[in-house]
């Protein structure tokens, strides 16, 4: 657990409790639409394709890709690393896309690139939050 996080917290909603108690669990977990049997992100109360309102939630393999990011060398001062940071958007293998903070990898283009492969790992950075973070895979098989 990080000690000394002095970054921003999530506050949850209602709509987005579960996504955060399971992160706490280790878990990514995503709101499913049980009418059409398609995972949706960001949560809310109706499916954003077909809009029922049949949703839960189910667990993701946690594997992905990278569609997008930035190499960020001026965070916020309140932020608790002042290293550069990389933010991207990572597209589930379920479909969903998130954005999150890319970890274990060097801060450079020459290390992050578009397409590759990423599966999350969670930041345990206060007793009662947990971040959901994503490292890159050798993945050897396409998703």
């Amino acid at each position: 657990m990080s000690t000394t996080y002095t970054g921003p917290l999530p506050v949850p909603t209602p709509e987005s409790r579960p996504f955060w108690d399971a992160a706490k669990q280790h878990r990514l977990s995503l709101p499913y639409c049980e009418s059409c049997k398609r995972s949706f992100f960001y949560p809310r109360p109706f499916c954003p394709f077909c809009f029922g309102e049949d949703v839960s939630w189910r667990d993701s393999c946690g594997r992905g890709t990278l569609i997008t990011f930035v190499i960020n060398h001026r965070p916020p001062r309140s932020f608790p690393n002042q290293d550069p940071l990389v933010i991207g958007i990572v597209e589930l293998a379920e479909g969903p896309r998130l954005m999150s903070q890319i970890v274990g990898v060097e801060p450079s283009p020459d290390h992050v690139v578009c397409d590759m492969p990423v599966e999350v790992v969670f930041d345990d950075v206060t007793a009662e939050v947990t971040l959901p973070k994503f490292r890159p895979t050798n993945r050897a098989t396409p998703l």
